[in-house]
């Protein structure tokens, strides 16, 4: 039995946000504007954010998520009415950022929407500056990636 793209998208990617999808998210060609894939991406990206305790720079001396980099890949159509699947997964850490991978699938269709994936920097907000990856993050990532 071959495996759908939602179960593809559940098995994949660890942390997964269900999105209504808005009638005001279409444009005057009748489907989803482009630059609303990236709140798509931006939703999963913040939920991956909360699981991995990066969300607050209080948690971490002031330190806390910058995006540095984003872009997506559109494959297909979303239209109104719809939900969304998006995912969010870490592929690389590197000493002071993390590479992230989003995929985005129709739960009406049950295809890939669009895929994408962005540059998230640790950033001292009390420094203004970079700095590197406190380990409980690392190691949060390390245990959800797993």
């Amino acid at each position: 039995m071959t495996e759908t793209p939602i179960e593809t998208l559940r098995r994949e990617f660890p942390v997964v946000v269900e999105i209504p999808v808005a009638w005001a998210d279409m444009d005057v060609l009748k489907h989803v504007n482009n630059t609303v894939f990236f709140r798509y991406f931006e939703t999963a990206r913040v939920a991956y954010l909360e699981r991995i305790g990066l969300d607050d720079d209080e948690k971490h001396d002031g330190i806390g998520p910058i995006l540095a980099s984003t872009h997506c890949r559109f494959r297909r159509p979303v239209v109104y009415p719809d939900r969304v699947l998006a995912g969010a997964r870490v592929a690389e850490v590197l000493e002071d950022r993390f590479v992230m991978e989003y995929r985005v699938v129709s739960e009406k269709e049950g295809w890939v929407a669009a895929e994408g994936g962005g540059v998230v920097v640790a950033y001292d907000y009390r420094r203004s500056a970079k700095a590197p990856l406190p380990s409980a993050v690392r190691e949060a990532i390390a245990r959800i990636e797993s």
